[in-house]
C-alpha cells in the first residue's frame, strides 16, 4: 500500500491546477529563524500560491521594526514561534493589523492545543504545524487572495 505525502500531493495538484493563475499575488512576510526552512517555504508558497514574499526576519526586533515601517504594505505575515531573538508570540501580540484583508498565520513544531489557543487570542487567524500540516498552510495561503 502506498502512503501520499500530503506536502507532495498539495504539490502536485497546485501544479496542475495553480490557484494563482489570474489573480492578484499575495503579499507575504515571512519571520523565520532557520534559513533551510525559510528559503524553502518562500520558494514553494511562491510556486504553489503565486505569492510575492516582501521579505523575510529571524528576530522579533526586526520582524516589529519591519511591520512598523510597512503598516500596509503585506497581507499575509507567516510567524514561526521560536526565533533567533524573542518570539513569534511577541511579534503577534505587537502587530497591528491595519486592513481586514491582513492575515497572520502562526508555523511552529510546537502547535499544541495550549499554543493554539493563545495565539488565536493574540490575534493570529490560523496555527499550522510545520511537520504534519504544511498541505494546509498551502492551500489556506492560496485562498486568502
Amino acid at each position: 500500500m502506498t502512503t501520499l505525502n500530503p506536502v507532495s500531493s498539495a504539490w502536485d495538484r497546485a501544479v496542475a491546477n495553480p490557484p494563482h493563475k489570474g489573480l492578484t499575488p499575495l503579499k507575504a512576510y515571512l519571520v523565520e529563524d532557520n534559513e533551510l526552512i525559510r528559503q524553502n517555504l518562500e520558494e514553494t508558497l511562491t510556486e504553489l500560491t503565486g505569492m510575492r514574499m516582501l521579505g523575510h526576519a529571524s528576530t522579533e526586533n526586526d520582524a516589529c521594526q519591519w511591520l512598523a515601517q510597512h503598516p500596509k504594505d503585506w497581507e499575509l505575515l507567516i510567524l514561526d514561534l521560536f526565533l533567533l531573538q524573542g518570539t513569534g508570540l511577541g511579534v503577534l501580540k505587537r502587530c497591528e493589523k491595519s486592513s481586514p484583508k491582513q492575515r497572520v498565520v502562526v508555523l511552529s513544531n510546537y502547535a499544541t492545543d495550549d499554543i493554539r489557543s493563545r495565539c488565536l487570542a493574540c490575534g493570529a487567524d490560523a496555527v499550522f504545524d510545520k511537520s504534519t500540516q504544511l498541505d494546509l498552510l498551502f492551500r489556506y495561503c492560496g485562498s486568502a487572495q
